[in-house]
């Protein structure tokens, strides 16, 4: 939502109370908790309402990033590792993220609540706390709690209305650094990262993910600092839309020789941006774009040579339903366990706590691991260099280094090729975004007609075998996830998805999702618009997008 509608009186304590009465009491009473987020413009303003309401609340301590800076991905790693000074250890957190939305006084601010795993609070607890919201009467707040200097590491006690109370603000990267060297061999990447033949480059597009690139790539990996794009955080991010894909990251894809412009210089050898809360990346090799939904199949594929924290085996593997196969291709092929979630991290959450899943992915550039319960970006990107410092370990001073672009052709000659893309449109009037989808479930029923339709569009497509509305059990907790996209499957292993996707702050956007599974490696090397042009046409045509949207082309493809 936008910076405004939280400034109205009272919205922000609302939902704070709401959330703190949806908890049971021993969450709340006496309990620590993490209150810090990406730095976004109405964040330090917020930082000090919910200390304040924390207290009054019956909160034994709060723990702030300094300058009210932490990655969500750091969040979650605070609440799984950090162990304070007298034993304590936090149970839950306010993140103050609008995720990868534009920041600023006219722009977004958000507010989220992750629990005493480090993943985002569960439907049952989010459904309470909307429900509260609705009929909240009043809330607690010590309003003559005195402001804490955020900008200083330390303890400031207080005795608040429920009894001794303390604000402490921590470093924003020393437990997330610490947890990120057990898991990767952080001097097998110095080497790469130090090697004459190596050359690297870091887009944080001004978000919280500053905070972490110069302490881990600069200070304990040995990249030089000018491989560092925009790593001063800032409340608007510098203007910029801190979305890590190639239209929002245009210095990063310029730099890495995938702009518009040719560039003189030689592009480095290796690309990765962050988005406002460094939850998502963008990996990139030298003049070559690697799709997320490609990306997390390849570190699954790799994990285990490539990463200690998974040298005795991964667990299984999960994607969300509208990123593509090729992570189901890896897990058939090394025999892993393998689930197929609606999108949303705590899909994933509930499979990493019962042991399910080591290994995760979203095609909307998430990728993570069961170190933390959050997708992870700077994760990814370490993921990344550790497979590239395994691949030219006996060749880091050669000639010719292994490249990004030789790993995912490797990849594809080994597994397959899925074809993808996705076609974003944003701000769509939310009442012809739903019309569409009901036009497209309508659709399913007839499954001849809908063939006749397609191949009326194109003749050199394959015909669809199935069709549904997608949905999900839990195999966990048994919960159920209805409406969760449209899927049209085809014959061939393509797939067309459509979903209405809850990210933007106005309006509907409906994200279109394009696949095709390419066997034949004599074929993997197309240029992807161009393989997946027939299925494209298609999708556009038998939704009627342009009529119900009034759109002629997407806001973003990626």
């Amino acid at each position: 939502m936008k910076v405004v509608v939280f400034k109205q009186p009272n919205y922000l304590h609302n939902f704070v109370q709401s959330t703190f009465n949806a908890l049971s009491a021993d969450k709340v009473r006496g309990a620590t908790l993490v209150v810090s987020g990406d730095g976004r413009y109405f964040s330090k303003d917020a930082i000090q309402i919910i200390t304040k309401m924390s207290a009054a609340n019956g909160v034994r301590r709060v723990w702030i990033g300094q300058n009210g800076l932490l990655s969500t991905p750091a969040v979650s790693a605070v609440i799984r590792e950090r162990v304070g000074a007298d034993g304590s250890k936090a149970s839950g957190a306010f993140i103050l993220t609008a995720s990868h939305n534009p920041g600023g006084p006219r722009e977004d601010f958000g507010i989220k609540y992750n629990m005493e795993n480090g993943g985002p609070a569960p439907e049952a607890i989010t459904d309470k706390i909307y429900d509260n919201t609705k009929t909240i009467k009043e809330y607690f707040i010590a309003e003559d709690l005195p402001e804490v200097d955020i900008s200083a590491i330390g303890v400031t006690s207080f005795s608040g209305p429920e009894g001794n109370f303390d604000v402490e603000v921590i470093d924003s990267a020393d437990d997330y650094v610490k947890l990120m060297k057990k898991i990767f061999d952080f001097q097998s990447i110095k080497k790469l990262l130090t090697s004459p033949n190596f050359t690297f480059c870091y887009d944080a597009l001004n978000g919280v993910a500053g905070a972490y690139a110069k302490r881990i790539f600069v200070e304990e990996l040995g990249a030089k600092e000018s491989s560092l794009l925009n790593c001063t955080p800032k409340e608007d991010f510098g203007g910029g839309h801190p979305d890590p894909n190639l239209t929002y990251a245009k210095e990063l894809v310029e730099r890495m020789g995938l702009g518009k412009s040719s560039s003189k210089d030689e592009p480095p050898e290796f690309g990765a941006a962050a988005d406002g809360d460094a939850d998502r990346n963008m990996i990139l090799g030298k003049r070559f774009f690697v799709t997320p939904s490609d990306s997390v199949a390849i570190i699954a594929a790799n994990a285990v040579a490539s990463i200690p924290y998974f040298s005795s085996g991964l667990k299984g593997v999960a994607r969300s339903m509208p990123t593509s196969a090729a992570l189901d291709v890896v897990a058939k092929n090394l025999k892993l366990k393998f689930f197929e979630v609606p999108t949303g991290w705590k899909f994933f959450g509930n499979l990493m706590d019962a042991g399910l899943c080591s290994v995760c992915g979203e095609e909307s550039f998430g990728t993570g691991s069961d170190h933390i319960r959050e997708k992870d970006g700077i994760w990814a990107v370490l993921a990344w260099l550790s497979i590239l410092a395994f691949k030219n370990k006996d060749n880091i001073g050669g000639n010719k280094l292994v490249t990004v672009e030789d790993i995912v052709r490797q990849h594809w000659t080994t597994y397959g090729r899925h074809y993808y893309t996705r076609y974003d449109y944003e701000n769509v009037d939310a009442g012809a975004a739903k019309e569409l989808m009901t036009y497209l479930i309508k659709l399913q029923s007839t499954l001849p007609d809908v063939n006749k339709i397609i191949h009326g569009i194109r003749s050199d497509v394959a015909d669809v075998a199935e069709a549904d509305e997608f949905e999900y059990k839990d195999p966990v907790d048994g919960s159920v996830s209805k409406h969760q996209g449209v899927r049209y499957l085809f014959k061939d292993g393509s797939r067309l998805v459509f979903r209405l996707s809850g990210t933007g702050s106005e309006g509907a956007t409906i994200r279109l999702y394009i696949e095709q599974y390419e066997k034949d490696s004599s074929k993997t090397g197309r240029d992807s618009q161009e393989a997946l042009s027939p299925l494209v046409d298609v999708a556009l045509k038998l939704s009627k997008m342009q009529e119900f949207t009034g759109r002629s082309a997407p806001t973003v493809i990626t």
